[in-house]
């Protein structure tokens, strides 16, 4: 298994105003002392389009990182607005979490953010400006995706061997559908990603799963 493994991350503030802060609880775990400091990033999906819309609000390294259990806390303003499709402003999106050793990412958390008013007035008639003083964002917090790679840690035979099993990586998370791919010039192993529940409609039941923002994000190549 990894060297490092998240066993919980907590969403604070949720739900809340589109633009106040995220904020994250985050708890990993350590087998081995590291040589290096771990990187990590909170990106904002800005459109299930083009990857070109993400916004990566806030990048820490977080280190010397002794064995054994640690916490932090990770907070990040929001998203820039400007920078957002109009059209992408309202209704789903994804807030992704990930953490990389040595340019290498390892590990990813994505959750499905629903952006909605909830004035029923203005949810029924959203005027053609959004106002963002009344727009608040919910995070799916308890439907979380896990990606996971094989990356190379402080030794150069070190490779990390995905664990197969169907383990529960988050702590709340109970039922997990996994399915392994191998990634287009990875000669160290598979990936192995965790499915999301289809995004919340107003309604707050599950729509169509042909909505996949992941796909928008997701890692095009591996350092090995």
């Amino acid at each position: 298994m990894s060297v490092v493994n998240i066993t919980n991350i907590k969403v604070l503030n949720n739900p809340t105003l589109f633009t106040a802060d995220y904020q994250f609880e985050i708890t990993f775990e350590c087998i081995s002392e590291l040589n290096d400091d771990l990187e990590w990033k909170i990106i904002y999906v800005g459109s299930s389009e083009s990857k070109e819309y993400d916004q990566v609000l806030d990048s820490i390294m977080v280190g010397p990182v002794p064995p054994g259990v640690n916490q932090f806390i990770f907070q990040a303003p929001a998203p820039n607005p400007d920078r957002i499709p109009p059209s992408d402003l309202l209704d789903v999106t994804v807030i992704i979490i990930t953490c990389s050793y040595r340019d290498q990412e390892f590990v990813r958390v994505g959750y499905y953010v629903n952006n909605e008013y909830i004035e029923e007035e203005l949810r029924e008639n959203p005027p053609d400006k959004v106002i963002f003083d009344k727009l608040y964002r919910n995070i799916l917090a308890d439907k979380p995706r896990v990606t996971r790679m094989p990356i190379k840690w402080d030794s150069e035979d070190e490779t990390v061997k995905l664990n197969q099993e169907s383990d529960d990586v988050m702590g709340g998370i109970q039922e997990q559908h996994f399915s392994n791919r191998s990634h287009p010039g990875d000669s160290q192993g598979q990936i192995e990603q965790i499915g999301f529940m289809p995004p919340l409609q107003n309604s707050g039941q599950p729509s169509s799963a042909n909505y996949d923002p992941m796909s928008s994000v997701k890692i095009e190549s591996m350092s090995s």
